[in-house]
């Protein structure tokens, strides 16, 4: 199977008896024999899945596709970007995840906690293995920035889509910008990515 960008904002899948998981109620269309299930939440398989979910807060509702024909997947009007991943893992926010194909296994992982003051756990969803993935992103297309040793990034976390390679994150408590930009309700931080690495952002946030 294949996922191909049918515009900026709708992905075809393209099955040939095969199957893909996308999100529940992405499906805007299809030509030839499908079937579509519930596939669970995208924290792994089954009970477990389940749990991390409901502890969390973070998972995904999604669907199975299966059959020979082709799929069109759009949410809200959003951009659609495919991915290919080559057996390395992805870091995702779930809300920018459209679609994934068979192949590929996705986790939930704990990214630490928010703030001292609520002790908010944060959560990221995982994607592993070969194959391609469809993200969302509001207000225009992914933006990729590389990450290299000389220049770690600090990124807003509701412009944060995903991120890949050696990279690892940490938080940045102390920023200012914020309250500068008229956010500064509530604990405010960043992310910041450090190693070697593309992370993704959208231009604008949730």
């Amino acid at each position: 199977m294949q996922l191909v960008s049918k515009t900026k904002r709708v992905v075809e899948a393209h099955l040939n008896n095969s199957s893909i998981r996308a999100l529940s109620g992405s499906m805007i269309a299809f030509e030839g024999q499908v079937s579509f299930k519930s596939a669970g939440f995208g924290g792994g398989d089954g009970l477990l899945a389940g749990i991390k979910q409901k502890a969390t807060g973070e998972g995904l509702s999604l669907m199975e596709c299966t059959g020979t024909g082709v799929v069109y997947l759009a949410q809200d009007a959003a951009n659609v970007t495919v991915v290919d991943l080559t057996g390395e893992t992805l870091q995702v926010e779930s809300q920018q995840l459209l679609a994934l194909t068979p192949n590929l296994s996705t986790n939930i992982t704990f990214a630490g906690v928010r703030g001292g003051m609520s002790g908010q756990g944060l959560f990221t969803t995982t994607v592993t293995g070969q194959g391609q993935v469809a993200l969302l992103s509001k207000g225009g297309p992914l933006i990729h920035l590389e990450v290299s040793p000389q220049f770690p990034l600090v990124v807003d976390p509701d412009a944060f889509v995903c991120a890949r390679g050696q990279l690892s994150q940490s938080f940045v408590t102390d920023v200012s910008w914020r309250s500068a930009m008229g956010q500064g309700g509530g604990e405010a931080f960043s992310l910041r990515w450090d190693g070697t690495g593309v992370v993704s952002i959208q231009p604008a946030e949730r």
